[in-house]
């Protein structure tokens, strides 16, 4: 009998694509958050997604970074939350939630070193990138909103295990950096530069 290889799934973000347009952001939460198009949290002075837009302005070329969860395979969320709701995936790899579990006391928001979470204005749960819906699409065989809105090809999503994907391929020809790896938590996330 064959064993079937884990998959390790990610995304990059290609910062010399992207050109800053937002249809990534805007789909994230209309996929996942669509309660929240009209609703501007204060802390992000943007509508409030899965995905956090970095301006970069101290550097000799200013640059842009879109951020969201890392899917890191040594989560620090994983590690903080009491009640086992944040899990790593086994058959996939990703950071997942289990609102169940969940009583929202946010310790998972606090523990994220990208300051990616955060916490839904109105449920009061945490929220991060895989959103429901975008965990749908991908059980279903589709990419996540973010990577199929874009219009210039800045993002991918796939298996990293799978030599063959787009992902694997776009991280062995690209010179790509992982964010704050010297943290420890192996994210997912892989920023071509």
């Amino acid at each position: 009998m064959k064993v079937q290889a884990k998959k390790r799934l990610a995304h990059l973000f290609d910062t010399t694509k992207c050109f800053g347009c937002g249809a990534c952001t805007v789909a994230c939460t209309q996929t996942n958050a669509a309660d929240l198009m009209l609703h501007e949290d204060k802390g992000w002075q943007a509508m409030p997604s899965n995905i956090r837009r970095v301006e970069l302005n101290h550097l000799d070329k200013p640059a842009l970074l879109l951020v969201q969860c890392q899917h890191c395979s040594n989560a620090p969320c994983v590690k903080t939350c009491p009640f086992g709701a944040m899990y790593n995936d086994e058959a996939t790899g990703l950071v997942k939630l289990d609102e169940k579990r969940c009583i929202g006391c946010s310790y998972c928001v606090a523990a994220c070193p990208y300051n990616v979470r955060w916490k839904h204005p109105v449920k009061g749960l945490p929220m991060k990138c895989m959103g429901k819906a975008c965990e749908e699409k991908v059980a279903a065989g589709e990419l996540p909103s973010c990577v199929s809105v874009c219009p210039v090809d800045a993002r991918a999503f796939g298996d990293l295990n799978d030599p063959s994907s787009t992902i694997s391929r776009r991280v062995r020809t690209s010179r790509t950096m992982r964010l704050l790896e010297a943290k420890g938590t192996e994210p997912n996330f892989f920023v071509v530069v």
